[in-house]
């Protein structure tokens, strides 16, 4: 069991850095060392190693989801909770964030339905909690997804503009964004005067 969760996180690590595309089946196994092409094989071979790491990226996920979620009330506050607690999760984990990012990209498109496996259930999730909350005059899942994008966007490249590029892993960055965020989600869940 070590030996399979040591192989994962080096292809996690991999993954995130390099993409599946341009991270060959021989740099794993030359990074694992003794052993790491028959754990490579025993995973199902790079297409199957890769599927391990997302499926422990998406455990990961849902189970910040689960647990923010479970405090989620239908006020500024609770929506504010949960926010922060999903730009908190990325920020403590920005390799999920890089093997999504290539994903996106186009990057692992032979390795298919992550997308509907992983993503659209949580999708579902937080929609079908705040759905009430919403105005009717905004699209809920795409006010998910904006959320989504915004943590994503700003924690792999912060933000360009006229005060000068923000590193998006400094605290004072990160505590602006997060006020961003609350200010943003609040005037989308504003009902139209």
């Amino acid at each position: 069991m070590e030996d399979e969760e040591q192989i994962i996180a080096l292809a996690t690590r991999l993954f995130a850095e390099l993409g599946y595309d341009s991270t060959g089946v021989d740099l794993i196994a030359d990074a694992a060392g003794d052993g790491g092409q028959a754990l490579i094989a025993a995973a199902g071979g790079k297409s199957g190693l890769y599927r391990r790491v997302m499926d422990r990226a998406y455990r990961a996920e849902q189970d910040m989801l689960d647990a923010a979620l479970a405090a989620y009330t239908p006020d500024p506050a609770g929506t504010h909770r949960v926010i922060d607690d999903y730009l908190d999760f990325y920020v403590a984990n920005p390799e999920i964030i890089a093997l999504w990012m290539h994903r996106w990209m186009g990057d692992a498109a032979d390795v298919g339905e992550l997308e509907r496996d992983f993503v659209d259930p949580q999708d579902e999730l937080v929609t079908g909690v705040v759905a009430g909350e919403v105005p009717p005059d905004v699209a809920v899942d795409l006010l998910v997804r904006t959320v989504v994008w915004c943590v994503f966007g700003f924690l792999s490249g912060g933000v360009r503009g006229g005060r000068g590029r923000t590193e998006p892993r400094s605290p004072e960055a990160i505590e602006r964004f997060r006020d961003y965020l609350h200010v943003l989600v609040d005037r989308m869940m504003t009902p139209a005067p």
